[in-house]
This record gives C-alpha cells, sequence and structure tokens, in this order.
C-alpha cells in the first residue's frame, strides 16, 4: 500500500522547474504552482477533511472564494496524506467548495510553502512569492479556544493589501487548527 501512495504521489506532484511543480485537481485538471498563468495572485487554502477546525472555516473559505474569484486565483489544497480522490470529491461537495481542489498527497508543495496547519491560508503574489501565510481570521484564539464569532479579517485584510499595491498586514498570526501531518 505504501508504494501504492509512493507511485501516486508522483502523479499527483510533478516538478517543472526548480521552483513549480504541477498538482492534479480532483476534476483531473492541472494547476502549476507557484506561479500563475494569467497574472493574478494565487490564494491557497490548505485544508483536511479530518481537522474539525477546517469544517468550522469552510463557508468562510467559500465566501471568500466567491467574493475574489475574479481578482486572485482560489485553490484548495488537500495537504493531508491520507486524503484520497474519493475523500477529497466528498469534502468539496459537502462543503460546497467552488474553487478547484487539488491533492497534495506528496506534500510538494505543502512543504514548499512551509505550511504547518490546516487551514491555513497562503496568498502568493503573482510572481508566485508569498505575500501573506497564517490565520483566515480570529475565530480560533489557541487550538481549542473558539470564539462566538470571529472579529478580525486577517486574510481579507492581505488579499485587499496585496491587490490595492500596498504593504502585507503585519504581524501575520499562525494559522490554529490541526497540524498536518507529515508524509
Amino acid at each position: 500500500m505504501r508504494s501504492l501512495v509512493c507511485l501516486l504521489s508522483l502523479f499527483t506532484a510533478t516538478f517543472t522547474s526548480a521552483a513549480e511543480l504541477t498538482l492534479t485537481a480532483i476534476d483531473g485538471s492541472t494547476q502549476v504552482l507557484p506561479s500563475s498563468k494569467d497574472g493574478k495572485p494565487s490564494l491557497l487554502f490548505f485544508v483536511s477533511p479530518f481537522c474539525s477546525t477546517t469544517q468550522s472555516f469552510a463557508k468562510e473559505i467559500q465566501q471568500i472564494t466567491v467574493d475574489h474569484d475574479s481578482k486572485v486565483r482560489v485553490l484548495i489544497i488537500e495537504c493531508d496524506p491520507e486524503v484520497t480522490r474519493d475523500i477529497a470529491i466528498e469534502h468539496a461537495t459537502v462543503n460546497g467548495f467552488t474553487a478547484p481542489v487539488l491533492i497534495d498527497v506528496g506534500q510538494a508543495l505543502t512543504k514548499q510553502v512551509k505550511a504547518t496547519i490546516t487551514p491555513e491560508a497562503v496568498l502568493l503574489d503573482a510572481k508566485g512569492a508569498v505575500f501573506y501565510q497564517g490565520r483566515i481570521n480570529d475565530l480560533y484564539l489557541g487550538p481549542t479556544k473558539r470564539q462566538r464569532a470571529a472579529t478580525t479579517r486577517d486574510l481579507r485584510d492581505a488579499i485587499d493589501a496585496l491587490l490595492s499595491s500596498q504593504p502585507a498586514p503585519q504581524p501575520q498570526l499562525m494559522a490554529q487548527g490541526c497540524r498536518i501531518s507529515p508524509k
């Protein structure tokens, strides 16, 4: 089974240059990362269907997708090494994700951008450089400290800053949720 997973990861993520790699989406299409062919910034949501914190952010992830997909390439990255295509499809369907859902079985992208938590947002500028990395908002103040409602818009503020050529907001606070299991 382990060799099958390793073989699948070769088909899921392949490097096209020293800095770029190609991931396959659940619909069979491919996306080259980190840069964007159309010159748009890219927003990566690292998620796991096995993390209840990810579930808490699913509606906000989808709303950010709807609000910004004309200006930002939004991608959902299933980064748990145990996620299969069928599990990823079910996760996307249950949560109503409309952005492409990519499976990073080998965790090549996860490691490249140093994502460590689900859900974690990574906003890349049009050249593929990390502009913002961290929490979506402050719904969770710690691993088990959930507020009734978010009071900040960390990721939305970062998107607005990038699109208006402003500096990245500081500080960039770490996402709270589930640790990404290493491959």
